[in-house]
């Protein structure tokens, strides 16, 4: 039995569609969002094997979703639509499917075949775009914050946080795929960093560097990312320090 998951903002079409998967007797469903944010958690708990997605989405729609799923969670996705134009876009996705709205109980039945066929094969890699705006939750809210906002990412036992000049936002979105799907470099095992917020590099000991950041944060550099950090920052190969940064 396979383990599905349905993303979808309109109430009846998740019903509809949790109802008619499990009649096929195929799916065990774990888990039914109503945004994508909702389900970017349930995708860390619930490990789906597929993923029903809705297209349009407000916030952050179904090809933004991919973007901030990591390789190792990726499920096997077959998009839900009211609108035939976006199957060219979920094929180009590389999605094993579509689906139309209302889904009609027939063309479920081939999708259900493909999908015996191809669940056990090796995850799919979906060629999704850059993130812009990354989801954070709060205790009452979902606050999308801009990329270009965020001075620097921290992870730690409590979770990754997103460090803005209006302050610190957890999300559910991993420090690999911020790496990945944003302009935010690795300093650090812990850490992400904006370049462009890089006031002063320090080497308070050989083996340790620390950057002082514009807003006066400070940010640790280990030795595995230092070469590469200095290569992005344009400096040369063998400099041991910069301080303060030209």
């Amino acid at each position: 039995m396979m383990r599905a998951m349905i993303v979808d903002d309109e109430l009846y079409a998740r019903r509809s569609l949790e109802a008619m998967l499990a009649a096929t007797e195929d799916f065990e469903v774990v888990s039914v969002c109503a945004n994508a944010v909702e389900a970017l958690h349930s995708i860390q708990t619930a490990s789906p094997d597929v993923l029903f997605l809705d297209v349009q989405m407000p916030k952050v729609n179904g090809f933004q979703l991919l973007s901030m799923i990591g390789r190792e969670r990726m499920p096997n996705v077959v998009f839900v639509t009211a609108y035939d134009q976006f199957a060219i876009k979920a094929f180009e996705e590389n999605a094993i499917d579509y689906l139309l709205k209302p889904v009609l109980r027939e063309r479920l039945t081939l999708t259900v075949e493909k999908l015996k066929r191809m669940v056990h094969d090796e995850p799919r890699v979906y060629d999704s775009p850059p993130i812009e705006r990354i989801p954070c939750t709060g205790p009452s809210c979902i606050r999308l914050v801009d990329v270009d906002d965020v001075e620097h990412v921290r992870c730690s036992a409590a979770g990754v946080y997103v460090v803005t000049p209006k302050g610190e936002f957890l999300t559910e979105l991993t420090m690999q795929v911020l790496e990945n799907k944003t302009q935010l470099a690795r300093c650090h095992r812990q850490y992400l960093v904006d370049l462009r917020q890089i006031d002063e590099i320090h080497r308070p000991e050989p083996r340790a560097a620390v950057l002082r950041l514009k807003s006066g944060h400070e940010v640790p550099v280990s030795r595995r990312y230092f070469g590469a950090l200095k290569q992005r920052l344009g400096l040369r190969r063998d400099l041991k320090y910069v301080d303060p940064l030209s």
